[in-house]
This record gives C-alpha cells, structure tokens and sequence, in this order.
C-alpha cells in the first residue's frame, strides 16, 4: 500500500505543534501570572487530607504567608524546584512562610509519601482533588504555584518552572503582607504550627 508523502507531513507537523504547546504550557512567562485570580479576593478555602492522614484546611495558616504548590510525582519541573521549597521553607519558616504541596497525581498515598521522604519535603504534603484544582482555575500546567499573603487574599502566581529567586522574590512580597485584623482570632490559642505568627 503506498503512503502519501503529503499525509506524513502533516502528521510530523501536528505532533511537532503538540509538543511545542505542551511544552509552551508548562512553561508559560510570569507575565501570564495571576490570570483569572483577582488579587483582591481570597484564596479559596480547601480541606484535603494530609500524608499523616489529618485532614487540613488552607485557613489553618491564617495569619502566615503561603506558598501553595500544585505537583505531581511524574513532574519533572517539579522536582527541581523541591529542594528549592526545603531551603526556603527552612530559612523563611521562622518569619512566618509555610509552603504547602498538594499532590495532584494518581499515584498511592503511600508512593507520594515516600517521594516526598525520598526529597526530604519539610513541609506538609496534601492529596489533592480535582474539585480543588479546579478553584485554582484548573491547574492546566504543573507546577502551578500560588503566593497567599497573611490575610488569606491573593499575592502572585507562577506557572511552570521558574528560578529559585524569582520564587525567593514572590515568597518577600508575601511575607510583607499584613495579617487581617480579627478580634474573635485574637483571644483563641494557635495550635502548633498552624495559626498567627507570635
């Protein structure tokens, strides 16, 4: 059966569009960060089950500047920047940062726990859900990592993999942010690690 030459060409030349965009996506300029997300306005609240199998909410860390990572364990971008999120994790946790990791594979609970282990995460890991990723605009590329200022509300976004100081930059501006004033939070304790920075 003879092939047309012509189909050959215009099959190499989709799967070579395919794969520009795929990559495109995954690495798409900080200047299409914040895309849909209203600085303004709240991150959305979540509760997703954590390694240890306590469940946590993102308002749990009210009053701390986080950094919110979208990641999967066959992300390749996702674990060069890990040992990026332990370092920073390590020198900005005492100023109030608290990284948070939200697995978005199909992998077991117990194959994302021992990545984790494995990249020494210092950090809380959650399992994520689709209806999660889904009030962050759908996570079309990972790492698709969120900045949430110490008033809950919305800092910078970065799609794809950056470098580590331009996260460094974004983790600043977040940490500089003020938390909201509540007097019902005021008079409760803050459980450990969790809460406003004393």
């Amino acid at each position: 059966m003879k092939r047309n030459p012509l189909a050959l060409v215009v099959v190499a030349f989709v799967v070579a569009l395919m794969l520009y965009f795929g990559l495109h996506m995954a690495r798409r300029p900080h200047s299409a960060s914040l895309t849909r997300i209203d600085q303004s306005k709240p991150a959305p609240d979540f509760s997703l089950e954590s390694l240890d199998g306590k469940s946590m909410k993102l308002s749990d860390f009210r009053g701390k500047a986080v950094l919110l990572n979208f990641w999967a364990t066959w992300c390749s971008p996702c674990k060069i920047e890990m040992p990026w999120f332990v370092e920073l994790q390590k020198q900005y946790g005492p100023q109030g940062l608290q990284i948070v990791g939200v697995a978005m594979d199909d992998a077991s609970k117990e194959d994302i726990a021992k990545f984790a282990k494995d990249m020494g995460v210092n950090y809380p890991i959650l399992i994520g859900k689709e209806a999660v990723g889904d009030q962050y605009g759908g996570v079309p590329a990972l790492p698709e990592t969120f900045f949430i200022g110490r008033d809950g509300k919305f800092v910078d976004k970065i799609i794809g993999l950056k470098g580590k100081g331009d996260i460094e930059e974004a983790i600043k501006k977040t940490l500089n942010t003020q938390p909201a004033t509540s007097q019902a939070t005021s008079s409760l304790p803050s459980a450990p690690g969790f809460g406003a920075q004393n």
